[in-house]
C-alpha cells in the first residue's frame, strides 16, 4: 500500500513513513474538561487542596506528557517539540476545570497526539490531586480544537471559541 498508512504492502502494521513530507511549522490545540463537585472546584480555586498547587502540578504534567506522547501512543512519531503551553480555565458558575494544550513543532508530521495527550494527563493529574475530597470527578470532552500547518492545512472545530 502506498501513501500515509499504518499498513505495509503485506497488510502488516507499521509506523507511517513521513520521510517524503516537507518539514513545516505545525500547531495543534486540544481541550478537555474535568467535572467535579462545587466544593472541590472551590478548593482548587482557593489553592487549598491538601496535596498542593493542583493546577501548577497539572501544568507540568501536561507538558511532560506532550513530550512523552510517542512512548504512550503506538506508532506515533517521536517529535522534537518547539513549545508546549498548558492553560487552565475555571468556567464561571460551573463546577469544572478546563485544560487547554497548545503544541508547536517544526516537523514532517503534526502535533495533535501530543496536544491531546497533554490535556488528558493534565486532567488526570487534577483528578489524582483532588480525589481525596471528590472521587466522583469525570474527565470528558477531550478534543482537538484546531490545527495548522502540514499537508492537510488548517482546521478548526466550529463553536469552540477562545476562552474569555
Amino acid at each position: 500500500m502506498d501513501g500515509l498508512t499504518h499498513f505495509d504492502a503485506e497488510g502488516r502494521v507499521r509506523m507511517v513513513d513521513v520521510s517524503s513530507k516537507p518539514v513545516t511549522a505545525r500547531v495543534a490545540v486540544a481541550r478537555g474538561r474535568l467535572s467535579m463537585q462545587p466544593g472541590t472546584r472551590a478548593l482548587i480555586e482557593a489553592g487549598r487542596v491538601e496535596k498542593g498547587d493542583v493546577l501548577g502540578v497539572a501544568r507540568v504534567a501536561g507538558i511532560q506528557a506532550a513530550k512523552a506522547a510517542a512512548g504512550l501512543i503506538p506508532l506515533a512519531h517521536t517529535l522534537s517539540l518547539d513549545a508546549v503551553d498548558m492553560r487552565f480555565h475555571l468556567p464561571a458558575g460551573e463546577p469544572a476545570v478546563e485544560a487547554e494544550a497548545s503544541v508547536t513543532v517544526t516537523a514532517r508530521t503534526g502535533a495533535e497526539m501530543e496536544a491531546l495527550t497533554a490535556v488528558t494527563v493534565a486532567l488526570l493529574t487534577v483528578y489524582d490531586m483532588a480525589k481525596a475530597v471528590d472521587r466522583s470527578m469525570v474527565i470528558g470532552e477531550v478534543r482537538l480544537v484546531k490545527k495548522s500547518g502540514g499537508r492537510t492545512g488548517d482546521w478548526g472545530r466550529d463553536g469552540d471559541t477562545t476562552w474569555a
